[in-house]
């Protein structure tokens, strides 16, 4: 990492609306729901605000729609200690929205129109090369065009800018991208989905990394839900475990880890105490509804931190 400690984070605005509902509804069902909100994500949102949230000095390039919802966000997120000048407002696109059921379990199901988050072009990116050069990380989702997570994978390669990937949602990609990332964030179905190894056991999750070491990454990290984070980084090859909570919903969950994971990483904290971090402000977001909504602050992960001992 650079010594100037600036994070930028590359990623999708969304509008969320959300409905909780007790079951999801089976094809030609309708269901009545039991509450519902409208409240700003997007996975490069939501792990902007962990990040700023968490106590990172971060930039945020992004996209929002020529609306009334896109200055909200931009409004909110800057209110969230999070520099927006790199987000852009794109005449006549509507801002990114995601549709979302959440069971009684705390499950959710997702469906998104990307809307400006596709104007995110590596025009775009290359107008903001010499942020990503300058940064000590960049932290990427797929919420984007591929092709412009490359641009800026390659413009922080070429920079020495430590290129973190949550692969989210799950897609294949080219060998050449993944040649450029330092840090991958799978789950257990994108780690499959890059590696070809379903991950269902700690034995899974350890030759799936080694897959991913084998494209050139020097950290894996696989989520594994409840069970905590597989960590890999040719030293270190073990289950780091997470939190036991009441989880009221998992929106955002996997987002807050990894925004807060990496500031931690920026501020110098060894990989273990990162992850614990990242853990902890992840443990936080899921007893609560919604996802910016949910993210703690860095005096919550701190005092929740100490209350574990």
């Amino acid at each position: 990492m650079k010594t100037t400690e600036k994070l930028v984070v590359l990623g999708s605005i969304n509008a969320d609306h959300i409905l909780n509902l007790a079951q999801f509804p089976t094809p030609g069902e309708t269901v009545t729901g039991q509450h519902y909100q409208v409240a700003f994500g997007g996975k490069g949102a939501n792990q902007a605000v962990a990040a700023g949230r968490s106590g990172a000095n971060i930039s945020f390039i992004a996209c929002v729609g020529s609306d009334d919802i896109g200055q909200q966000v931009r409004r909110q997120l800057a209110s969230d200690n999070i520099d927006v000048s790199p987000v852009d407002s794109v005449d006549e696109e509507s801002t990114g929205v995601a549709l979302i059921f959440v069971n009684q379990d705390g499950e959710n199901v997702i469906g998104i129109h990307a809307g400006a988050n596709s104007a995110l072009t590596p025009d775009r990116v290359e107008k903001h090369s010499t942020l990503i050069a300058s940064a000590s990380a960049l932290l990427m989702q797929l919420e984007s065009p591929v092709e412009s997570v490359l641009a800026a994978a390659r413009i922080a390669h070429q920079n020495d800018t430590t290129v973190i990937l949550n692969p989210a949602p799950a897609c294949p990609l080219s060998d050449e991208l993944l040649s450029l990332v330092d840090i991958i964030t799978p789950n257990e179905t994108e780690a499959e989905k890059l590696t070809g190894i379903c991950v269902e056991t700690e034995a899974d999750a350890s030759k799936a990394a080694q897959k991913l070491h084998e494209k050139g990454i020097g950290i894996v990290l696989i989520t594994m839900g409840s069970r905590g984070v597989w960590v890999s980084d040719g030293s270190i090859n073990e289950r780091i475990a997470g939190f036991k909570v009441k989880a009221v919903d998992t929106i955002a969950a996997g987002d807050t880890f990894n925004g807060a994971l990496v500031t931690a990483l920026i501020e110098g904290k060894p990989l273990r105490d990162a992850i614990r971090f990242g853990h902890a402000a992840a443990a936080i977001a899921v007893t609560r509804k919604g996802a910016q909504p949910s993210v703690p602050w860095r005096e919550e992960i701190d005092r929740f931190l100490s209350e574990q001992g």
